[in-house]
């Protein structure tokens, strides 16, 4: 058994059963990949993959079981090379970040120059999605670090700290007739069109279950990830927009007005998402304290509950 072997069923996994894809992603070649699968098939006696001919379709019940380990074995493979660039190189290396667009534009920037400021030789990346893909991509080791509210809390094999907590506004076009109706109540917002985040009213979230607890059913005409976006065709005159508070700049967006609906809603918590079983650089728990200072490093070592610690 090869390592490779294991990295090559994972990405087949990862890929959809695309042999093709996983081939591309592994930058080799296909008959390539399919050879190792089958050396490894043959040698433990079994199938890891169901097949229709010469195309996967499917995992086994074995298989799944050998992916679920080969995973644990790449992560620790990883966390073995993270553990000699930390020695050999501390202030060097990549960390990915996987955020919400508007976690990235509004709340990320003063962290991450103060971080590309202390580490210039590190490369930061950062990957946007929804909360769902943020949490997904954590989970897989596609990212270090995940930021985000709604379901990423939900992953159970995702360490989740609450990083600070925010509320909504209601954006609308100066000289609306919604900005004459205050105070402001549920039943007023929804006699007009709503823009808002795409995850706000999937899944039971926060916000559609205020709405359906009044027995109001409000009328979404268009959904983004982008608060930008939103502010823009509040702008157009299509509706008026719920967004996050931070999301709002009096200067720079003058040409909306704002109305605070904190009372109106509870508020929501943004949490750091980390891989249980992952190993940190020096320079993740950095960041992780530039964003929220009330986790330094010790902080969330204690909640990893790791055994072992790189250097300061």
């Amino acid at each position: 058994m090869k390592i490779h072997q294991l990295r090559y069923i994972r990405e087949v996994a990862r890929q959809g059963l695309s042999v093709s894809l996983a081939a591309d992603a592994l930058h080799t070649s296909q008959p390539g990949v399919s050879k190792q699968i089958q050396l490894l098939e043959d040698e433990l006696n079994l199938q890891i993959f169901k097949r229709n001919g010469k195309r996967l379709i499917g995992v086994t019940e074995p298989g799944k079981i050998i992916l679920q380990l080969a995973e644990r074995v790449m992560i620790e493979m990883d966390n073995i090379k993270r553990v000699g660039d930390e020695f050999s190189h501390e202030d060097s290396g990549t960390l990915t970040i996987a955020t919400t667009h508007t976690q990235a534009r509004y709340r990320l920037p003063a962290a991450v120059k103060e971080f590309m400021q202390r580490y210039p030789k590190v490369k930061l990346t950062i990957h946007q999605g929804n909360p769902t893909q943020v949490a997904e991509q954590v989970q897989k080791g596609e990212a270090d670090i995940g930021i985000a509210t709604e379901s990423i809390s939900s992953y159970s094999d995702l360490l989740c700290l609450p990083c600070y907590q925010w509320n909504r506004c209601i954006v609308m076009p100066q000289g609306h007739p919604l900005l004459a109706e205050q105070p402001i109540t549920l039943e007023k917002i929804t006699r007009y069109p709503l823009i808002t985040y795409d995850f706000a009213f999937t899944g039971g979230s926060l916000v559609s279950k205020v709405f359906e607890k009044a027995g109001l059913n409000p009328n979404v005409v268009l959904t983004a990830i982008d608060a930008d976006v939103i502010k823009t065709y509040v702008n157009l005159g299509l509706g008026v927009g719920l967004v996050a508070n931070m999301a709002y700049d009096p200067q720079r967006d003058s040409h909306l007005a704002m109305l605070d609906v904190s009372d109106l809603f509870p508020p929501s918590t943004t949490y750091i998402g980390l891989r249980r079983d992952a190993y940190l650089r020096g320079y993740a728990y950095a960041f992780i304290e530039l964003l929220a200072p009330h986790y330094p490093r010790k902080a969330v070592e204690a909640e990893l509950k790791i055994g072992y610690s790189a250097p300061e």
